[in-house]
């Protein structure tokens, strides 16, 4: 993620503030220019440092500090380009699934960073039939036999994500329970939107045989496969061949896992890179890295190159500290393979949609009327 300031003092800011600590001003994301904006009240709107042609306002769920991203002041949307993507949220009057449903925001509109940045299709479900949307649900108190628990997921363009999972004793006893080395609201979304763009881009694709050379044949029974994994685990060699052990369940699970870890990369180079983060350990010269590049436009090979030094530095200060290592993969050939084949179809994904046909063109121009978003990296 890039590094934001406040236009007004300069002050470093997080993506997800509201309010400058240093200057006071009021805070919001504007999609149009993939930055935290430092806003000045005009009437019932907001006028925006970083683009002062433009008057906003908040989407509605900042009325629960949910969101701080901003709706261009002469939109008919209650809500921002990622919030309007929510079908079903938590009973808030319940106690505790406030505070929850904020941290699942935060996750998702990281999430929706990403994919914008990358230029991917966001169409809602009310926009496009395949379009995607999201459920975010609480168990039942009353849970019994017949009232099954949520279980996170995606299915026909619906991801759901069980509140629970934004319990950080409750995920990581999860973690723990399906011998996870690493299990975040995060993560999960990133796993879960690949299981929606690999039935929205791969399924139908011409890119689906060399998929199947790739990841394996999906056609293989899914259920019995999942299974089979819960049963026996990972086979022995799975690192050889896979970026985690779940992975190794099916090709889908392959793919969505991968996937995942594309994006860990894409938004954790930006981010060393916003900071300026260059490795050049001493004596050893064997994880040097510099990340002076802009990592949306940059081959797979030179991703990997700066990922590899940058998770070994990131590990060795992780452990420096008592904590687990922050990337606790290691990835194989394989892998990397498995990686390049995803980073060239989102490549090829982001192309299309900007010289693509009039439909695609119109979808774009829809989408800046409606949030003010621009689909340029």
């Amino acid at each position: 993620m890039k590094l934001f300031e406040c236009q007004n003092c300069a002050q470093p800011l997080y993506f997800e503030n509201t309010r400058c600590e240093s200057c006071g001003l009021s805070l919001g994301y504007l999609p149009s220019r993939a930055t935290v904006t430092a806003l000045k009240p005009h009437g019932n709107a907001w006028t925006a440092l970083a683009y002062p042609r433009g008057m906003y306002r908040y989407c509605a769920n900042s009325a629960h500090n949910a969101c701080n991203w901003l709706v261009s002041a002469n939109s008919t949307e209650q809500f921002c380009a990622t919030c309007c993507h929510n079908r079903i949220i938590p009973d808030l009057s319940q106690p505790g699934h406030l505070e929850r449903w904020r941290l699942i925001e935060i996750a998702k509109h990281r999430l929706f960073y990403t994919l914008l940045r990358l230029r991917l299709p966001v169409s809602t479900k009310a926009e496009a039939p395949d379009g995607l949307t999201f459920d975010f649900l609480a168990d039942s108190a009353a849970l019994s036999p017949s009232d099954p628990p949520v279980m996170t997921g995606h299915a026909n363009g619906v991801i759901t994500i069980n509140l629970a999972e934004a319990d950080d004793a409750e995920r990581e006893r999860r973690r723990r329970q399906m011998r996870e080395p690493y299990r975040t609201l995060l993560g999960h979304f990133r796993h879960e939107i690949a299981h929606y763009y690999w039935d929205r881009l791969v399924a139908s694709s011409a890119k689906l045989d060399e998929f199947r050379k790739i990841f394996g044949d999906e056609r293989a029974d899914y259920s019995q496969s999942l299974q089979n994994y819960y049963a026996s685990g990972a086979p022995a060699d799975w690192a050889q061949h896979f970026v985690s052990g779940y992975a190794s369940a099916h090709p889908w699970e392959d793919f969505a896992e991968t996937w995942a870890h594309y994006f860990h990369m894409v938004d954790t180079l930006e981010t060393a890179g916003s900071f300026g983060l260059a490795v050049a350990p001493k004596p050893s010269k064997a994880f040097k890295a510099r990340i002076d590049f802009d990592v949306h436009r940059a081959d797979m090979k030179r991703l990997v190159e700066a990922w590899i030094p940058v998770t070994f530095a990131a590990n060795s200060m992780n452990r420096s500290m008592g904590l687990p290592d922050l990337y606790p993969f290691v990835l194989s050939a394989a892998a990397i393979a498995k990686l390049t084949f995803i980073h060239a179809y989102i490549h090829a994904q982001a192309a299309w949609q900007t010289e693509g046909d009039s439909g695609i063109r119109a979808l774009t121009a829809g989408l800046r009327r409606r949030f003010g978003i621009s689909t340029q990296s």
